[in-house]
């Protein structure tokens, strides 16, 4: 909704309210004007026209200008018949003829055209009453001043509204074309950098022809790399957030489900692409069980959506694929599952060299970025956090968190390693 329909809406409530207070003004006190008729006939026109025009104040699109016009033009003249109405108006400070409904049309200039269509009808409004005292008292200044400004205020208000919303829409739009942008890159980071990777160690290894397929493999690893980073980095750097390895790298044997976009039994979708439920997180995570990685869970089902799941899937294939890389070929992993009621929480650790300071912004420069997407950024997606503690010697680990929805109270303790 608009911003500034409230304004619109809290405008149709307020003219036929004055309209009805501008009449009731006449009905108590009939006997000062000395041509009842002429007072008569406006209210009965005034009437009439609030009533019949409540549709053109309801939003902008029916607030025309010509609308407008005319609008003020009833005000004016109602301003203008009162010392008609009334003789002895221009000796006494009483109301006008439309009293305060005429507030209502410099209103409806301000939210239309902001505070210079609200100054502008109302230096209308004030030179009218201004001509109707004839000798304009302290209050009648006090009164005009007050409309002046009131009215040029709410305009700036209903421009600043406005902009303001105009702003937070590009703002939205930015975000989401980002995160698009932001998982389509780490697709590409899961999945073709890999491979590229892949075939210039292999053809490196292999020598002969082989070796110039690497060559050329490493060159657009590089430049796909590149082109990653420059249209990613910018939007969703944190300052901790990088690596210099590539992911979604599973160990040989393994057969882990992390993806399913299209459907079928990875993805626990139906044939219409349905999820099915929530799915066991354990499940997920055992093919990574091998002679090196030690998998430790807890003794029930540790549910979650098929998505979150996934991507805490894939985010933890990401962690162990950084330890095949980067701790030798001799270290060792494990994952720890916990299930608490708020989150579920998996910690992948190594027992591998760990990170050098500073290395990790390094990577990210240079557009390795399996931590800032593969890790946080799928965390990030999920409303959770990857936090990552390595220190030189002591392996690395990495504690990935995942809120849940709320659920019936249930106690489960830690899962021992």
């Amino acid at each position: 909704m608009s911003v500034e329909q409230p304004l619109w809406r809290a405008l149709s409530f307020y003219r036929p309210l004055t309209m009805v207070y501008a009449i009731l003004i006449f009905v108590l006190d009939p006997d000062r004007f000395e041509r009842p008729w002429i007072a008569q006939g406006f209210l009965a026109f005034l009437a009439v026209w609030t009533l019949a025009t409540l549709p053109r104040v309801a939003n902008a699109e029916n607030c025309t200008k010509r609308f407008l016009v005319a609008d003020l033009t009833v005000a004016l003249t109602g301003i203008l018949l009162t010392p008609l109405a009334d003789t002895d108006a221009q000796q006494i400070d009483g109301p006008t003829l439309p009293s305060i409904w005429t507030a209502g049309s410099v209103l409806a200039f301000a939210i239309k055209g902001g505070w210079r269509w609200a100054g502008v009808a109302s230096s209308f409004v004030a030179a009218a009453n201004l001509v109707e005292r004839g000798h304009p008292s302290r209050d009648t200044l006090h009164n005009v001043l007050l409309v002046w400004v009131a009215s040029i205020a709410i305009g700036y208000v209903v421009e600043v509204a406005r902009a303001s919303e105009r702003t937070l829409a590009r703002a939205l739009k930015i975000e989401a074309a980002t995160r698009e942008r932001e998982r389509l890159a780490r697709d590409i980071h899961d999945s073709v950098l890999q491979v590229l990777a892949m075939v210039q160690r292999r053809g490196t290894a292999l020598g002969g022809e082989a070796a110039e397929l690497g060559r050329l493999a490493g060159e657009q690893e590089i430049a796909l790399r590149t082109l990653v980073s420059s249209g990613l980095v910018t939007a969703v750097r944190a300052p901790e957030d990088a690596s210099e390895s590539t992911s979604g790298v599973t160990a040989p044997g393994t057969a882990v489900r992390t993806e399913g976009r299209d459907g079928g039994p990875d993805g626990d979708q139906g044939p219409d692409g349905d999820e099915q439920g929530p799915c066991d997180l354990r499940s997920l995570l055992a093919p990574y069980t091998g002679p090196k990685v030690t998998f430790a869970e807890p003794g029930a089902p540790v549910l979650l959506a098929p998505a979150a799941a996934r991507e805490l899937t894939a985010a933890v294939g990401a962690a162990l694929d950084n330890v095949r890389r980067h701790a030798g070929a001799d270290a060792r992993a494990w994952i720890l599952v916990e299930d608490w009621p708020e989150e579920v929480i998996v910690t992948v650790r190594d027992d591998g060299p760990g990170i050098p300071d500073g290395r990790l912004a390094q990577a990210e420069g240079e557009g390795r970025l399996g931590v800032a997407l593969s890790i946080r950024g799928r965390l990030r997606e999920l409303g959770g956090t990857a936090e990552l503690v390595s220190v030189p010697g002591q392996g690395t680990e990495v504690e990935l968190k995942v809120p849940r929805a709320p659920r019936a109270p249930q106690v489960r303790g830690k899962a021992e390693r």
